[in-house]
């Protein structure tokens, strides 16, 4: 059995990691390296999956960058912790569990923390559901890709970001809903510091039980 190795990469600027995962994922693949957890914030950027439309991009014409997971447009940037697990599936891959466990395991370091998320059907990743502070609103945002059975992305969980940023676009391509952050639903500032080791735990606790024996 592969042993998770997790890897608390600081800041990398977006094109560096996912050049970095492409390594990890033909390594994992040939069976030369572990599968790996990557833990990092990027500096601010937008990335656009595979299934963006036109008019979800930002309003200013601020660059995009096309990557090759799957979902729509989100943003990245400092007060985010971005999670990359390049991890070998069993067979038969099922692609929808893997991103459902990696939900579940956020839903954990949320609930541990004091924020009460949910599953919306029809929508990946972690939300808060519509009270009288706003309507549905994601606080994870997950996007992937599974090749030769081997994933690649991941999550972005929204601790204490700049959430002005999500207002330049249509996030995730879902006009009726909101993003928000840890901190928003706190009240008090919860930086990636304060729940890095949480989300390795509980990640390592799910991922663990995909790796093929």
């Amino acid at each position: 059995m592969s042993e998770l190795r997790v890897v608390r990469a600081g800041t990398v600027p977006y094109e560096d990691a996912w050049a970095w995962q492409r390594r990890l994922h033909e390594e994992r693949v040939a069976g030369t390296g572990p599968d790996t957890l990557l833990l990092l914030e990027h500096p601010a950027v937008y990335t656009a999956g595979k299934r963006t439309l036109p008019h979800e991009r930002p309003f200013d014409g601020t660059p995009v960058i096309d990557v090759d997971r799957g979902g729509k447009i989100t943003w990245h940037g400092p007060g985010q912790l971005v999670g990359y697990p390049i991890v070998a599936l069993p067979d038969p891959v099922d692609v929808v569990a893997h991103v459902r466990r990696m939900e579940r395991a956020l839903m954990t370091v949320c609930s541990e923390l004091g924020v009460a998320t949910a599953l919306v059907e029809g929508r990946s990743g972690v939300w808060v559901l519509a009270d009288d502070r706003g309507p549905d609103r994601k606080v994870a945002a997950i996007g992937v890709r599974v090749a030769r059975g081997v994933t690649m992305h991941g999550f972005a969980l929204n601790c204490d970001p700049d959430m002005a940023a999500f207002s330049n676009m249509v996030p995730c391509g879902i006009p009726d809903a909101g993003a928000t952050s840890l901190s928003a639903e706190l009240g008090r500032d919860v930086p990636v510091s304060e729940v890095i080791d949480a989300v390795e735990a509980a990640m390592r606790q799910v991922l663990a039980a995909t790796v093929p024996a």
